[in-house]
């Protein structure tokens, strides 16, 4: 089995298993009871799984989305020669922003904010722009002078070299920020939870709230299954469509 062959299977395998435990999680509750026998409650049943995976999904995905909206602009920005002075001011404001804990993040978010999604986004938001403007800033500096020089010597002008030749070349690396921008919110956003966002750390929190080791480990695993998911999807669109850009 060739590599891209294996990867898509294990894609369809994750997916499988992630199906199973939210519609069908008699399984992972055997699982849970051989491993922790002295537990009552082994699965999380107050709130169906489809709704906190949908809450989950919604605060990465919009998280996500005004961060790449934000930081892939801004990237785009400081290696230009009209935007590079403020390169160094970027680079250390975006730093800054992923150095606050999310816990922290969401204390100082709730009383201006209040609870739920609001404060819960912007945590997210604080840490997942910085590798997007980090790798969309290594992928178009990473690009060989030569380049474009050759674009600019067949008449393209700056507009041009950069949406023809410099964005597609850079496209991978700036994938790879935003791949590692989701991997991260989706771990992230389970302690949105703790405020009242939903999403699936709801389970974990509860376990830690009972004392209870099985709920704390059911809603891990739903959430690592998510992580993975998202990273062998993404990893095949970088493999499948964006190989050709390499130089």
């Amino acid at each position: 089995m060739s590599g891209k062959r294996f990867r898509w299977f294990l894609l369809l395998l994750l997916i499988l298993s992630f199906l199973l435990i939210l519609f069908y999680p008699t399984p992972l509750e055997w699982f849970l009871r051989l491993l922790f026998p002295g537990e009552e409650v082994h699965i999380y049943q107050r709130v169906p799984g489809i709704i906190l995976v949908q809450q989950h999904l919604m605060l990465v995905l919009i998280a996500t989305g005004l961060a790449f909206i934000i930081g892939f602009p801004l990237g785009v920005f400081v290696t230009r020669s009209w935007g590079r002075d403020f390169l160094p001011a970027v680079s250390d404001v975006i730093a800054l922003a992923q150095t606050f804990p999310p816990v922290a993040v969401l204390a100082l978010a709730v009383p201006i904010l209040g609870f739920g999604f609001r404060p819960t986004i912007l945590a997210l938001f604080l840490y997942s722009i910085l590798p997007i403007v980090r790798n969309t800033i290594a992928g178009l500096e990473g690009i060989p002078s030569g380049v474009n020089e050759a674009a600019r010597g067949v008449g393209m002008n700056s507009w041009q070299r950069l949406y023809l030749v410099e964005l597609p070349l850079a496209s991978r690396v700036i994938l790879a920020g935003l791949r590692i921008a989701v991997i991260i919110n989706i771990g992230t956003a389970t302690a949105g939870s703790v405020i009242g966002a939903g999403g699936l750390g709801v389970p974990i929190v509860s376990g830690l709230v009972w004392n209870n080791p099985a709920l704390i480990l059911g809603g891990a695993i739903q959430a690592a299954l998510l992580a993975l998911i998202f990273d062998q999807l993404l990893g095949l669109i970088d493999s499948t469509f964006l190989s050709r850009f390499e130089l």
